[in-house]
């Protein structure tokens, strides 16, 4: 008697495939179906409680980065403050209406408008910084740069910088920084 329910003779073709095909890929699906979502419900809680830790990391890593800059420049070492740019002939500086291209360029640009004759590094501030980052490798850096010059006067602008963390640490890939006057 049983045997009969599953003798094709008792049963219309079409029932019969059908029903075998949904049985079959229940059979064979759910379970991946399953371990799927368990491992993406699993990877989405772990990036929720990792997520502000890493973000916390990025962005101390990179203030450590910017403050160093700041103490480098400060302290008249311009090439120590090129340590937070990537070394590479790829990094772009974009000022003034002008881009430039590669690590030599922007510390040549540095050289002339801070180092030449008659003219001074100042002190240097950053402020407002706002440090997004983007992924474990990769961050967006907003912000205020000001000088204050022994004459009195305080040049600033506004500063966009995207970050690279490569094995040497995070360095400077994209500068683009404008001036308030």
């Amino acid at each position: 008697m049983s045997h009969a329910l599953f003798k094709p003779e008792s049963r219309p073709d079409h029932l019969f495939g059908r029903a075998w095909l949904i049985a079959f890929c229940l059979i064979s699906c759910c379970p991946l179906i399953a371990q799927q979502a368990f491992a993406q419900r699993a990877s989405s809680s772990k990036a929720q409680k990792l997520r502000p830790a890493t973000s916390k990391t990025i962005e101390s890593e990179i203030r450590a980065v910017l403050d160093a800059q700041v103490a480098a420049w400060n302290a008249g070492r311009l090439e120590a403050f090129m340590e937070g740019y990537w070394r590479s002939p790829e990094l772009t500086f974009f000022s003034g209406g002008r881009k430039l291209a590669g690590w030599e360029a922007t510390l040549a640009r540095y050289r002339q408008t801070y180092q030449a004759e008659g003219r001074e590094m100042g002190k240097l501030a950053f402020s407002h910084l706002d440090i997004l980052p983007l992924s474990p490798a990769s961050a967006v850096v907003r912000g205020r740069w000001e000088l204050t010059l022994s004459d009195g006067k305080r040049p600033g602008g506004l500063y966009t910088l995207i970050f690279r963390r490569f094995k040497e640490g995070w360095k400077i890939v994209h500068d683009h920084t404008s001036s308030d006057q």
